[in-house]
């Protein structure tokens, strides 16, 4: 890891300073209202002009804000910094057009880490391709425990705009953090941060796997503790090598296996620290077993690791992580268990929406029949065919981009029967879950793993997964 000092952020004085906040939304409109508030004279672009982002409009012209909907490519005369949602492509006209006129860009995140006032609560963050709310709540669950004051905020759903400038007060936030909000923001310095996983997402936004992976290791930059990394992924390794971090802050590696000095793992179904204890050289302390991780998938087990070394780098001590995993219960759509049926176990990973996902995913059961399709944003499938074929069962494949996954079956796994459902309708994940129950056996799992984005059929994955769930309950009404 390179070394060098880094100062403090400090608020920015916004008075009569004319800024651009691109988008609304969830980030947009608390960004609009903060700056409005700070005497800067705000105006909102925006693409899109439908009947919620016309609410949200009318909200924000009666504080005197000005909205420009249906317009998000032309830079408002006399801009000087841009404030924008993180989802903004960095290659939109109205960006191009901010660096000809030296206009800098901030993200949501960039302007609530300027915000933050004297003392303010430090970030432990979170990044990664696939984990990363599942490990920010398993590390508010373990902070919580540890009887201080949290909340887990930012890519979660929680404004972290909110979470600086409001009247509660935190001790720490668990912050999760996505590769759009890390682009743009230069100068966030975490206490400490973690990479989970890095795999190819997100390219048509970043253009490129090196854009993708250089924007989420700008979460290590000028971390003061620890930059926690995936002993499994060697490109978390060489990116906390790269960072620019305060002196003393050290590199903390998380295991399935049994771990070195400096890591976190598991030994005999005990979770172990050997990085934050003394003569790490000899000794290790137990933190939680196994069975305290719910549930208990090797990449849930590898993200309960990680939220531990974030949190255990802030002090925690390791009864807290044992009570906070105990009590921390995921969210639906994460390899949730629906039912078993006729002994057949139906799980739900909807959340599962790339190869990667996927891949750890189907790692945790066998044999499986395997529900997957959907949008694949330019991903391919071969390898995740060829790494999982042995536990296929059989496979359900439905959405736009099906043909993809039924042609790397065909390479790969020509020995597993292969069910194309053409249909989108609303009774598409009903003939879906029908077809599953066929091919399975007792002792099977039929998993919806889909590898794929949900747009195509569905408004987003919940709405997908509770459609699953929705037609095994039926399934089983009718056993």
């Amino acid at each position: 890891m390179g070394s060098g000092q880094v100062t403090s952020s400090v608020s920015s004085g916004f008075q009569g300073e004319r800024v651009t906040v691109a988008g609304l939304g969830v980030s947009g409109v608390p960004a609009a209202k903060a700056l409005h508030a700070r005497g800067a004279v705000v105006t909102v672009v925006n693409d899109g002009d439908d009947a919620r982002a016309r609410e949200q409009a009318a909200e924000l012209e009666a504080l005197g804000i000005t909205v420009r909907l249906g317009d998000g490519a032309s830079l408002p005369e006399g801009t000087g910094l841009i404030v924008t949602a993180p989802g903004w492509r960095p290659d939109k006209p109205l960006f191009l057009a901010a660096r000809e006129a030296g206009v800098p860009v901030w993200g949501d995140v960039e302007l609530a880490w300027r915000l933050r006032g004297p003392g303010a609560a430090p970030w432990l963050a979170v990044t990664g391709t696939n984990g990363k709310t599942t490990t920010v709540q398993m590390l508010a669950s373990i902070l919580r425990a540890a009887g201080l004051r949290t909340a887990a905020v930012g890519n979660i759903g929680v404004s972290l705009l909110d979470a600086v400038l409001g009247e509660e007060t935190h001790d720490v936030l668990a912050v999760e953090l996505s590769s759009y909000q890390l682009h743009w923001a230069p100068s966030l310095r975490a206490h400490s941060a973690a990479i989970l996983n890095l795999a190819p997402d997100h390219l048509d936004w970043h253009g490129s796997m090196e854009a993708y992976a250089a924007d989420k290791g700008r979460v290590y930059e000028g971390n003061r503790v620890a930059c926690v990394y995936n002993v499994a992924d060697k490109l978390t390794e060489e990116l906390v090598r790269e960072a620019d971090v305060e002196e003393g802050c050290r590199a903390v590696g998380f295991t399935l296996g049994t771990p070195a000095p400096s890591q976190l793992g598991v030994v005999d179904g005990i979770l172990v620290d050997r990085a934050f204890v003394a003569d790490r050289q000899k000794n290790a302390q137990e933190l939680a077993e196994v069975r305290d991780v719910d549930p208990p998938a090797p990449h849930n087990i590898a993200n309960a690791l990680a939220a531990a070394a974030l949190a255990r780098a802030f002090g925690v001590p390791a009864h807290a992580v044992r009570d906070g995993l105990r009590a921390f219960r995921p969210d639906a759509h994460r390899i949730t268990h629906v039912a078993d049926i006729d002994g057949v176990a139906y799980v739900d990973d909807s959340k599962a929406t790339n190869t990667h996902a996927a891949e750890a995913s189907l790692a945790s059961y066998e044999p499986i029949v395997w529900i997957a399709g959907g949008l694949a944003k330019g991903a391919t499938f071969d390898e995740l065919v060829t790494r999982s074929a042995r536990r296929l069962r059989g496979a359900v494949l439905i959405g736009a981009d099906r043909a993809l996954i039924r042609e790397a079956l065909a390479r790969h796994a020509p020995e597993v029967p292969v069910v194309d459902l053409g249909r989108t309708d609303t009774g598409a994940m009903l003939q879906a879950v029908t077809e599953a129950k066929r091919l399975a056996r007792p002792g099977d799992t039929v998993l919806l793993a889909p590898a794929c984005a949900s747009m195509d059929m569905f408004t987003n994955y919940n709405q997908r997964g509770d459609a699953f769930a929705e037609a095994v309950r039926e399934l089983g009404a009718g056993a």
